[in-house]
């Protein structure tokens, strides 16, 4: 069982730094180029779609998965080491921390960005696009970590 959650672990952490990452290097430079207008409804339809069931499923996957890793135990041979249950308690440490940053910093700034619908988008811009890419370069970093921690684990 202790292999099946540090599996699950691993998996639901890499998927969601990988969708993260995807965001970093791909789509926020290709929506960056368009018109304040266009960046913004862009930015509106992502919120809209991103926390579907499949997200949901993933983002409390990733703090879920670790979690049952250090109070049942991981390793890969079923043993629950001390060893894999520390790498994964840091990997919970760096998904939580990247959970934190979602929660108190990037989710107020897309319902910001969702209640200027119709007004002044390049005002919304400005006060969004910055901000939100800074506090979502750490939030990628900190998922990224944590799935390197599990795959160490592993």
């Amino acid at each position: 069982m202790s292999s099946l959650l540090l599996a699950l672990a691993v998996i639901t952490t890499g998927l969601y730094a990988g969708f993260l990452l995807t965001f970093l290097i791909a789509i926020m430079p290709g929506i960056a180029v368009l018109p304040d207008e266009r960046f913004a409804d862009a930015m509106r339809r992502f919120n809209e779609k991103v926390p579907g069931p499949l997200f949901l499923a993933l983002f409390v996957g990733v703090i879920a998965f670790p979690a049952a890793v250090v109070v049942a135990g991981g390793g890969a041979d079923g043993g629950g080491g001390g060893a894999d249950r520390a790498w994964a308690g840091a990997a919970l440490a760096c998904a939580l921390g990247s959970h934190l940053v979602t929660i108190v910093g990037n989710i107020p700034l897309n319902k910001a960005l969702a209640t200027s619908e119709g007004g002044d988008d390049t005002g919304a811009r400005k006060v969004f696009e910055a901000r939100w890419n800074t506090l979502h370069r750490v939030r990628t970093v900190l998922s990224l970590a944590a799935f390197v921690l599990l795959a160490v684990a592993v």
